[in-house]
């Protein structure tokens, strides 16, 4: 039986981690979860993580932006791919013009808006592990 993938949810809300957290353990994976960007980074730094579920707006404010640009300067965190689950255009009214994200905001791999469907998580979660083993591959 092949390894689960180890998940980190970075997120400062405790209710909406829970249920993600609930959905991607019964899809067998293997969850952690820091409810602060300080906390998350560090565990990105001392774990092994084969996907990061990032919210933007914590703290005083896109928090999350902080911890995704700094992963991308990190030869060794920039591998891991990033699905942002924010309410971050509720929020602060931002619009990404033209494009879902706009290619300068902020370097992830998705992002998707809360609420999200257990089925559309699942489906993303899925999908970029399954491009982040075959970019590992085409790299070996």
């Amino acid at each position: 039986m092949a390894t689960p993938k180890k998940l980190l949810i970075i997120d400062d809300d405790p209710d909406f981690v829970d249920g993600i957290k609930t959905i991607l353990r019964k899809a067998q994976y293997e969850v952690d979860v820091a409810y602060n960007p300080k906390d998350g980074f560090k565990a990105l730094e001392t774990g092994q993580y084969d996907l990061l579920l990032l919210d933007i707006m914590m703290g005083r404010g896109a928090e999350g932006i902080m911890v995704a640009r700094k992963m991308r300067k990190d030869t060794r965190l920039r591998e891991i791919p990033v699905l942002i689950i924010t309410g971050i255009r509720e929020q602060i009214a931002f619009l990404f013009p033209g494009e879902q994200v706009h290619p300068r905001f902020v370097a992830v791999d998705e992002l998707v808006e809360k609420p999200i469907e257990p089925t559309l998580l699942l489906e993303k979660v899925e999908a970029l592990l399954k491009e982040a083993k075959v970019k590992k591959a085409k790299a070996t």
